[in-house]
């Protein structure tokens, strides 16, 4: 098994780890400022264009978004379970758990460019290719800016996620992780946890608040 890596800055493994978590926090702080001012943005705008807004909400396709849920929730769960792994020096069970959750990753992401692609087949890609439907006004097209906008760097962050986890994979697979060595998986399960909130008020503010009365 692999010995963890003492930086010389650092008295002992535990203030390596408090460092490395206190520095990942720092970065969800700023990441929450930045996904928290576009969905304050489109909340804004949902309030001053509701029909608009509605109309073009119906468009988008809820089972997909909702399937993508199902699947981000799952893989949130066996990221929880990779870390418990380590703890209990399943060495195994780590690893496949940390390959199931890129795995749960990746299909998010064919998920999601299938979804795209039904998008752009129903000319909803603005600037580029938008169709002003029956009763659509411009505001309309202002749903589907902040829909491509906000998915996208969504889809962005979820990539970087999950090339971070097939790194843990690769270093599991050598032994790297015990349950005295797990500060690598708890910071990278920190930003995985994040991606998957954010695509929780994603969803609410795309699906069932973009096509709700109010």
């Amino acid at each position: 098994m692999a010995s963890a890596q003492l930086q010389v800055q650092y008295t002992d493994l535990r203030q390596q780890s408090e460092t490395a978590q206190l520095g990942m926090w720092v970065f969800i702080a700023t990441e929450v400022l930045f996904f928290g001012s576009l969905i304050w943005a489109y909340v804004v705008y949902r309030t001053a264009y509701p029909l608009q807004f509605r109309l073009a909400g119906h468009d988008s396709v809820i089972l997909l978004g909702s399937i993508n849920q199902v699947i981000l929730l799952t893989s949130s769960l066996t990221m929880v379970l990779a870390i418990r792994a380590a703890r209990a020096q399943r060495q195994r069970q780590l690893l496949d758990l940390l390959l199931l959750t890129a795995l749960l990753g990746v299909a998010f992401l064919g998920v999601k460019g299938y979804e795209y692609s039904l998008d752009a087949a129903s000319h909803a890609v603005p600037v580029l290719d938008f169709l002003f439907k029956p009763g659509y006004r411009p505001p309309a097209e202002m749903f589907w800016t902040f829909y491509f906008i906000a998915t996208g760097l969504h889809a962005l962050h979820l990539t970087i996620g999950i090339v971070l986890v097939l790194i843990l994979a690769a270093r599991a697979a050598r032994g790297a992780f015990s349950r005295g060595y797990d500060a690598p998986l708890e910071v990278i399960g920190l930003y995985w946890s994040f991606v998957d909130t954010v695509w929780l008020f994603l969803f609410a503010c795309i699906y069932p608040l973009g096509r709700s009365l109010s």
